[in-house]
């Protein structure tokens, strides 16, 4: 039977949840696994915490020089967060040899190619089934289960605190503002949401997974970025009424024209099986040329989910001897003939405030047309004496001839405000 020591960097949700894991089912791993695991030793600065969860002193460590230099220790695993610390953690351990796991999804998008040649320079692991999307098993589905397959888009909901506030907004017609705040009472959101609100979690999160999706580095810089703070109640129940749900999805493609990889906000149909996850899940949708569709969902952040990703990451390295790093050029710029669209091809759903006279939606459509953007859809709203709302839905079209629309409506008296564009996604 194989052994494996263990060493825990921070103790916080994930940490905890993963030492819960790895001690509770010892005897379960060494019967269904073949693997002997034992937590060696944790580093954490808060020690009342590691007693809380029944560590003892002799397996508290004093710094990562300590933890590393322990020859019974074989696995490092990560789970601080940040790019600070936890680089220079992550970096000493494989320096040291040691194989590394880690949830960290902006260190590893930020400096994936350093940590990488670190780990190929001692014959390390380096495995982060834990960056993207909790528990459900996306990375290991990428690099082992679609290897047949060249993937064409990958699209998905793939950050839990965004996907629980715009539930909280559909459901209930709560406000942008209630709805976070009650995200931050549950602890789904952060004091400061900004990384998740504005979408940079999932950027980092979609940068790691069409960079295995496409087989090519696609840089953070890369992505397309926004967020959901410019989100109102009014566009979600208007979308509704209309057939779709809103959701904050990251989506990439693999296109003859290039690759295209984005986060924003998206209205899918509701029959779209992405429109069903709710709250704090997630899903990921695959498309590869042999497979055709693959769909995985379940709980995308929490300490047991999240552990249960680490542990497996865990079990994995503590059975294999020999470990695998990316197949593409893995460097901090990316391939330099790798093409990118900027140019993003979608539907498109927009809200005017308009004047609620005659001629108006026939001025309207009149500059939809100059500027070769066709309309699948109308609808208008009388709001109160002389102002109406019109929401259109416009066929697939160029972006840049959307924002060229968007800019000569605003121009017309007519038209009060845009006040609201979202993509659509079929």
């Amino acid at each position: 039977m194989k052994k494996a020591g263990v060493a825990i960097l921070g103790l916080g949700v994930v940490g905890g949840g993963t030492y819960q894991i790895l001690t509770e089912k010892k005897e379960y791993f060494k019967k269904t696994q073949g693997v002997d695991l034992t937590v060696e030793c944790v580093l954490e600065k808060n020690i009342e915490r590691a007693k809380q969860l029944g560590i003892d002193d002799a397996r508290i460590a004093k710094s990562i020089e300590e933890v590393v230099a322990n020859p019974n220790v074989d696995i490092v695993v990560e789970v601080i967060g940040g790019t600070g610390v936890a680089k220079t953690f992550v970096t000493t351990a494989l320096k040291s040899g040691k194989t590394v796991v880690t949830s960290n999804k902006e260190l590893f998008a930020k400096h994936w190619p350093e940590l990488e040649a670190e780990a190929k320079k001692m014959n390390a692991g380096l495995f982060f089934e834990a960056s993207c999307v909790g528990g459900v098993p996306i990375i290991r589905t990428l690099q082992e289960g679609m290897q047949a397959n060249k993937i064409l888009s990958i699209k998905g909901i793939i950050n839990g605190t965004t996907n629980y506030i715009l539930t909280k907004m559909a459901n209930e017609g709560s406000s942008y503002e209630e709805a976070l705040k009650e995200a931050q009472r549950l602890g789904y959101a952060e004091f400061n949401p900004t990384a998740d609100v504005e979408g940079f979690d999932a950027t980092y999160k979609l940068s790691i997974l069409s960079s295995l999706a496409f087989n090519k580095k696609i840089c953070i810089e890369n992505v397309y970025r926004e967020g959901i703070t410019g989100i109102n109640k009014e566009d979600i129940a208007y979308g509704k009424e209309m057939g779709y749900t809103l959701k904050l999805l990251g989506i990439g493609k693999d296109t003859e024209n290039g690759v295209e990889v984005r986060v924003h906000p998206t209205f899918v149909k509701n029959d779209d099986p992405l429109a069903s996850v709710n709250d704090s899940f997630n899903a990921v949708h695959l498309v590869g040329d042999a497979v055709g569709e693959i769909m995985l969902y379940g709980r995308g952040a929490g300490a047991l989910p999240t552990g249960s990703a680490i542990v497996s990451d865990v079990i994995f390295a503590a059975k294999h001897d020999r470990f695998f790093y990316a197949c593409f050029e893995n460097n901090e710029k990316g391939n330099k003939e790798t093409k990118f669209v900027g140019d993003f091809t979608s539907k498109y759903y927009i809200r005017l405030s308009v004047k609620d006279t005659a001629g108006v939606l026939s001025k309207i459509s009149g500059v939809f047309a100059k500027n070769n953007v066709s309309i699948l859809e109308v609808k208008q709203v009388a709001v109160e004496e002389g102002k109406a709302q019109i929401i259109i839905v416009t066929h697939m079209c160029n972006e840049s001839l959307v924002k060229k629309t968007l800019d000569k409506l605003e121009s017309l008296p007519e038209v009060f405000a845009v006040q609201g564009t979202i993509r659509m996604e079929d």
